[in-house]
């Protein structure tokens, strides 16, 4: 019922100009959906923080949450990138590049169950900057009303995101490289404050990533 989604083009050449989280969103059927920029411009060509507007037809890219139930209420929360270069993976090889600035997208969904919070986000590959922003994300989703969940590309290991966190990891399943997963880069996290019953879990094979998306499947528990 709710995706979010990393790694998400808006009018980039590369991905036909097209508007990815509008396709994802008319494939799953979805009420509404959303998209918030990181950056405008191209990630390892040029590009600029999205904390200033882009221009009609400007290239972006960033994060997106799709949901079949109405949301409520958006929030979009801006993480600084690191002021250190990020370990990269380019085509075989690590490149320490300037690190992009990040974005928590969060919508309170309106479900029969009450309201619920889903959040996604991308966290920087920089060691320790990811684990300041992971803290700063749960604090921002505190605005918001219970239940809260987190979806994302933390580039964080479950044990750490959990203690991080202090929520609850719903899912330990690798999901990365897609081709043979190792290690879990990309998590459910959700809020131990108010009752969620964690069901069944899976990564299934997808050709558009290098990641395997995670699949969890949530109960309330009111």
């Amino acid at each position: 019922d709710v995706i979010g989604l990393q790694e998400v083009d808006l009018d980039q050449p590369r991905s036909s100009c097209l508007d990815l989280t509008a396709l994802a969103a008319e494939a799953l059927g979805a009420t509404d959906h959303r998209f918030a920029a990181a950056v405008v411009g191209t990630p390892g060509e040029e590009w600029r923080s999205a904390g200033t507007p882009a221009a009609a037809g400007e290239p972006q890219y960033g994060v997106a949450l799709v949901s079949r139930f109405p949301v409520r209420r958006w929030l979009v929360h801006r993480l600084p990138a690191a002021p250190t270069r990020a370990p990269v993976p380019v085509g075989g090889r690590l490149l320490l590049l300037p690190d992009e600035p990040r974005v928590v997208l969060a919508g309170v969904l309106d479900t029969p169950d009450g309201p619920v919070t889903a959040a996604t986000t991308h966290l920087s590959f920089v060691p320790g900057w990811n684990v300041r922003q992971l803290r700063r994300a749960v604090r921002a989703l505190r605005a918001l009303p219970g239940p809260r969940v987190l979806l994302g590309d933390l580039n964080l290991p479950a044990q750490v995101a959990a203690v991080v966190s202090g929520w609850r990891v719903a899912a330990r399943r690798p999901t990365y490289p897609a081709g043979v997963p190792r290690i879990q880069l990309d998590h459910v996290l959700v809020d131990p404050a108010v009752g969620i019953r964690v069901g069944s879990a899976g990564t299934p094979p997808s050709p558009v990533s290098d990641h395997r998306p995670l699949v969890v499947e949530l109960d309330l528990c009111r």
